[in-house]
């Protein structure tokens, strides 16, 4: 029965360790990912995205006022990742609605980040704030590069 009081701790840390995070969506982040593929990959691209992305969108993805839209949160960032992956690559001008706020600005295109690049920034932004999309291969990238999108 001794042997058997270790257990009881043991168990319960691990059931704890399982249950997932307390925080809203919009608050997760790096340290929520439990998969090791996407971790690799969101480890990359979330300085990626602080080195290229963050100074306007903001580190929480909360975006600019009527300025700058936000990521974290948005109807237009979370409908489709290709058109997301060829405004990052290609950038963007005119009006877009997100969250049902207009926005008529100008994102500047990132023509030197490669494929990899791409994948490693898109795969952290699509497996924080409460998405879970897994990894978004380098392939992936450059066959939504290629379709013919809204961008």
């Amino acid at each position: 029965m001794r042997c058997f009081r270790w257990i009881l701790p043991v168990f319960g840390s691990l059931l704890f360790a399982c249950q997932g995070s307390n925080k809203p969506d919009s608050e997760k982040g790096l340290a929520d990912i439990r998969d090791t593929k996407v971790m690799q990959y969101a480890i990359e691209g979330k300085t990626i995205y602080e080195n290229l992305c963050a100074n306007c969108h903001g580190l929480d993805g909360m975006g600019l006022g009527r300025l700058i839209p936000p990521i974290n949160g948005a109807d237009y960032f979370k409908e489709d990742i290709g058109r997301t992956i060829r405004i990052i690559k290609n950038g963007q001008e005119g009006s877009i609605i997100v969250n049902g706020m207009e926005y008529n600005g100008v994102m500047p295109a990132n023509p030197k980040l490669t494929n990899i690049e791409i994948a490693k920034l898109t795969t952290y932004l699509y497996n924080i704030w409460g998405e879970s999309r897994g990894v978004i291969s380098p392939s992936t990238v450059e066959k939504y590069l290629n379709e013919k999108g809204s961008n």
